[in-house]
């Protein structure tokens, strides 16, 4: 390489430069193009479960990203939006160490009082991450407190409770047998724990699953079965549901007692018997009961506090739809069960929607455009890589044949070295002249001499012409060059 590099005039050497130059310019481009500029979207590691819980929700988004074991890199630009919107959404969710955690450090030497409580603390863990996989549970923690005998005599023994808050979905309202559920799940978790003890609060602090039902979730219950009936009728945004249900807080007690008599005679008779003896100015009064027996039914009836009380419904109909109100009364009417002489109540009113803004447009093809736009720079370093080789095939193939003909005119004189002149002479008889003029000066002077006066004068003249310049041109100028372009 050396060697063919001195061998290159000013304007091949030139052409090389610009070459290089080109290829190594396309290669910074590409490394550039290619370089990953993503950012760790966490500040601080994360556990796996919780990579997982993030990848989840982006890949729910469409969102790229890059997950590795601790955290996951995203576009330094979207990293401020993704946080606030995985803030807003609870993920990742706090980690909660598991039993096998929470006994991983417990040594021979460990007390039993805090290989006790590890275990409590890892037995709450496994129990709120079940939780948590409840669909209207966002987030939930529990706290065992576990049976304790008592220390003395006259000490009464503690029996084992929890306390669990649960982290609510928005718009979430369990319903009452959820609640239950989750109070069965922790009892069953806990050995020793009755489910009667196991309270359960929401993140305001109102107690959830109490004697009392809760009007704001059965209301939820009913008005989500109603929407989604007119829904699947009149078609999605016709009508607009709401539910008030009404729960007697009090609770009652009515106790009957019924008697009725055996055979068909009276349970019982009386008899007064009175009279009055004038002579001797008497007078006796006497009473006299006779019970038969009777079948006696004695009921006592408690009503519970809860009881339903009366049922209010509210729908708001489209007026742009011209629907049958009539319709639609019965239907909310048979849907909820209500019951007139319950005091339930019932309204179906048309009013003119609010039209909302429309939404942006779904790109049908948004999947595409990505693609599109991870290699886009590949494309692009392609497409200059095409442009670079049409603008400079021609000077780089001149410039390899240029290589090959002084190849070949090596090879040449080397053959013909040792030769006599009348063979040099027989192998350059149809060589043109600036090949014959760079094999000849090759040649020792006397070999040289010879064989130039074997050609015609014409002929020698145009030899000893090319002979004579610093270079045979083999290697066309830039102007030959140009000219041929």
């Amino acid at each position: 390489m050396l060697v063919r590099w001195n061998a290159l005039d000013a304007r091949g050497r030139a052409f090389a430069i610009v070459g290089l130059v080109v290829v190594m310019a396309l290669v910074a481009f590409g490394g550039i193009a290619q370089r990953d500029t993503r950012v760790a979207l966490f500040a601080t590691p994360l556990r796996s479960e919780q990579v997982g819980e993030v990848v989840e929700r982006l890949a729910e988004w469409n969102a790229p990203f890059v997950a590795g074991t601790d955290n996951v890199r995203v576009d330094a630009a979207r990293r401020n939006d993704l946080l606030m919107r995985l803030s807003l959404a609870g993920i990742p969710h706090v980690h909660l160490a598991s039993s096998a955690e929470a006994l991983a450090k417990a040594g021979p030497l460990t007390p039993q009082s805090v290989l006790e409580a590890q275990e409590r603390d890892g037995l709450a863990g496994d129990v709120a991450a079940g939780l948590r996989d409840i669909a209207d549970i966002a987030d939930a923690r529990v706290i065992i407190a576990p049976a304790r005998e008592g220390a003395f005599a006259d000490e009464a023994r503690h029996e084992a409770t929890a306390s669990v808050r649960l982290s609510l979905k928005p718009g979430a309202a369990p319903s009452r047998e959820t609640i239950e559920g989750v109070r069965a799940y922790v009892a069953a978790a806990v050995p020793g724990l009755d489910a009667k003890r196991v309270a359960i609060l929401d993140d305001r602090g109102l107690a959830l699953g109490d004697d009392v039902r809760s009007p704001v979730g059965e209301a939820h219950v009913l008005e989500g079965s109603l929407q989604s009936a007119l829904d699947l009728a009149l078609g999605a945004g016709a009508t607009v549901v709401r539910v008030r249900v009404d729960y007697d807080p009090r609770a009652r007690a009515f106790h009957d007692v019924v008697r009725k008599p055996i055979g068909s005679r009276a349970i019982g008779t009386t008899t007064v018997d009175e009279h009055y003896k004038s002579a001797s100015k008497q007078y006796a009064k006497s009473n006299s009961s006779l019970d038969r027996g009777s079948e006696v039914h004695d009921e006592t009836v408690e009503t519970p506090a809860g009881r339903l009380e009366r049922i209010s419904v509210a729908i708001a109909v489209d007026q742009s739809r011209h629907l049958d109100l009539a319709k639609i009364r019965s239907l909310a009417g048979g849907t909820l069960g209500l019951v007139s002489s319950r005091g339930d109540s019932l309204s179906v009113e048309e009013i003119a929607f609010a039209r909302a803004p429309l939404a942006a447009t779904h790109v049908p093809f948004a999947p595409m455009l990505g693609l599109v736009a991870a290699i886009a720079p590949m494309l692009v370093l392609a497409i200059v890589a095409i442009v670079c080789v049409l603008i400079g095939a021609a000077p780089v193939a001149r410039i390899c044949e240029s290589f090959a003909e002084r190849a070949a005119l090596g090879r040449a004189r080397e053959a013909v070295t040792s030769f006599a002149p009348s063979h040099v002479r027989g192998a350059l008889r149809n060589e043109p002249p600036h090949t014959a003029a760079a094999i000849i000066s090759a040649l020792p002077a006397a070999t040289a001499t010879a064989v130039l006066d074997m050609y015609p004068p014409d002929e020698r003249a145009a030899i000893v012409r090319r002979m004579s310049r610093a270079s045979a041109p083999v290697v066309p100028d830039y102007e030959s060059v140009l000219r041929r372009g």
